[in-house]
């Protein structure tokens, strides 16, 4: 039978990721594709752990072998039974020790090329890290800036449907970047899972051609963006959406309707920016929101906050943003979305 080990770098030979943590370390970050099959449950684990430093390692390990006996068990009984001959898993837990030596070691003896991942997820972990602080610097991105309401992101999937490459980070943090860019019953991901996420769609793109990104600042949300990554962005070429007041008002009263539904969460979230705006200047906003007047309200946040605030930080932070070249629009439809990624595509083309 083959070697029971593999590393990192052969990952992508399997044909499925199994990761036995716990659920709790699963929903920190994971390998890409991984499924979690937990051989101890989180109060499993919390249990083994106490009993390991409070009694002794040996009546921790009696226990924890005969929880991780039953998961294993489970599992194979109600997901593993339907696996060919041919299956090859790759299994890992936190350092490459006993959680996922145990499964490993059980499926090959029923016949299963298994191998355990060197290290366990710690080792991936460091290979996420030292990748992010290299891959980034090899790529040529187009930063697609814009005064907020231009359809920034709307427009990178535009230009993604149009066959460009497209890195859209606010997709991956789960975050339309501002103080109102949480999504609705929709929580951001751990710093952790989020550079997993980001490594592997970079693993998806190819160095030939350019790759679309939205201007960010250095973090989205409470996620911080990789410092080669915005290195390489703010240095690279900039384009401009230059979309009409009227156009950007209506984009985002339609991008943000759930706060329609909900006035009180505006109001909190408008809220926290007490230190930047007066309370005059919050109470008029609070008005607006109850008369439901969501045109007047948003234009005024755009003239008073994001406007001001997009004019200070784009030139500051990025090398060619002055001159980048602009794209009006007074039409922010998808149709206007898909006029605007061609008109921009077939520029960079051009002659």
């Amino acid at each position: 039978m083959q070697k029971a080990t593999a590393t990192v770098a052969q990952v992508a030979d399997f044909d499925e990721i199994i990761d036995v943590r716990s659920p709790a370390e699963f929903a920190e970050d994971h390998v890409p594709g991984a499924v979690n099959c937990p051989v101890l449950s989180d109060t499993e684990r919390a249990r083994v752990g106490t009993l390991y430093k409070q009694e002794s390692p040996f009546a921790a390990k009696k226990l924890g072998a005969a929880l991780v006996a039953r998961h294993i068990a489970e599992h194979i009984e109600t997901r593993f039974l339907d696996k060919p001959r041919e299956w090859k898993p790759l299994i890992y837990c936190w350092r490459g020790g006993k959680r996922s030596g145990a499964m490993t070691h059980v499926l090959r003896q029923i016949g299963w090329h298994a191998c355990a991942l060197e290290g366990g997820y710690k080792s991936w972990r460091r290979h996420v890290v030292a990748e992010l602080a290299g891959l980034p610097r090899r790529f040529s991105f187009r930063v697609v800036s814009g005064a907020t309401g231009s359809g920034k992101s709307r427009l990178l999937e535009a230009l993604a449907a149009q066959g460009a490459q497209v890195l859209d980070l606010e997709a991956l943090a789960a975050h339309k970047g501002s103080v109102l860019g949480g999504l609705p019953n929709a929580s951001q991901p751990s710093q952790k899972l989020f550079e997993s996420r980001l490594l592997a769609v970079l693993r998806g793109l190819t160095f030939a051609e350019p790759v679309y990104v939205e201007a960010e600042s250095r973090k989205i949300g409470r996620l911080q963006l990789p410092d080669a990554l915005l290195e390489t962005m703010r240095a690279g070429p900039c384009l401009r959406i230059e979309a009409t007041l009227p156009a950007r008002v209506a984009f985002l009263i339609g991008d943000y309707d759930y706060f329609l539904a909900d006035p009180a969460s505006l109001k909190e979230k408008l809220a926290c920016l007490r230190e930047l705006q007066s309370g005059e200047t919050l109470a008029r906003w609070n008005a607006l929101i109850d008369a439901r007047d969501w045109p007047a309200l948003v234009a005024k946040l755009l003239e008073l906050h994001y406007d001001p605030l997009y004019r200070r930080s784009q030139g500051r932070n990025y090398a060619h943003f002055a001159e980048a070249p602009r794209f009006a629009t007074d039409d922010l439809s998808p149709a206007g979305l898909e006029r605007l990624a061609r008109q921009i595509l077939n520029t960079a083309s051009g002659p």
